[in-house]
């Protein structure tokens, strides 16, 4: 999953960003505003995670300019704004949660994941062959026992599981996986699949290369 994270304290902009990596996640980061605006108007994000007091404009102005062109993408707001009327405010603005400064990186995972599963509109569990993936944890497990992937892979198999029995581009996939300041080109992506491909090797999952359109998982039984 592709985030957005704006957030103009650094350290604290590359503590999360550390620990969402580890989570499997590309995350970009953005410390400015008018930044963020420009990236959410031209790049594919599955959700964003934005604080209020911003240089260059507004947080809440990147909000408001996000819904007004139409887009549904899910955003908490992470902020040190906590008074009743500021949430409220930023509720009818258009954030999906609001999550008050200073808080625990473990509620910040969990309310990634449940906005993740609200954005892509997943069941708890998703199931293909004996595979199993639990969207609250997101831990794979065959027939009960847990599957050990990277982080990068547990990000491609989740794009994938995403668009199950549809292909999923190569492009896609990189975007999923990859943040802005990867040095990685697309081509990378063929290795985690391939190594991805061996690890669900009798999970009755299959990944399929169909050429010129990408990637397809499907239940091979």
């Amino acid at each position: 999953m592709r985030l957005l994270l704006v957030e103009d304290q650094e350290a604290l902009a590359d503590c999360l960003a550390k620990a969402l990596r580890q989570g499997g996640h590309a995350v970009d980061v953005m410390g400015r505003g008018d930044h963020a605006d420009h990236a959410l108007a031209t790049q594919p994000y599955d959700l964003a995670i934005l604080d209020l007091n911003l240089p260059g404009i507004d947080g809440l102005e990147v909000l408001r300019r996000l819904r007004a062109r139409g887009s549904g993408l899910p955003v908490l707001i992470l902020t040190a704004r906590d008074s009743l009327a500021e949430r409220v405010s930023g509720l009818d603005m258009g954030a999906d949660d609001y999550l008050a400064k200073p808080f625990e990186l473990s509620e910040l995972e969990a309310r990634v994941r449940a906005l993740s599963r609200r954005g892509m509109g997943r069941a708890p569990v998703v199931r293909v062959g004996r595979l199993a993936f639990d969207t609250a944890s997101r831990l794979v497990t065959c027939e009960g026992r847990p599957l050990s992937l990277t982080p990068r892979e547990l990000a491609v198999l989740e794009a994938l599981l995403s668009r199950l029995d549809r292909p999923v581009a190569r492009e896609l996939l990189f975007e999923k996986v990859y943040d802005m300041d990867a040095s990685a080109r697309p081509e990378a992506i063929e290795s985690y699949v391939s190594r991805l491909r061996k690890k669900l090797e009798g999970t009755g999952a299959s990944i399929t290369t169909l050429r010129g359109l990408g990637y397809l998982l499907t239940d091979a039984d």
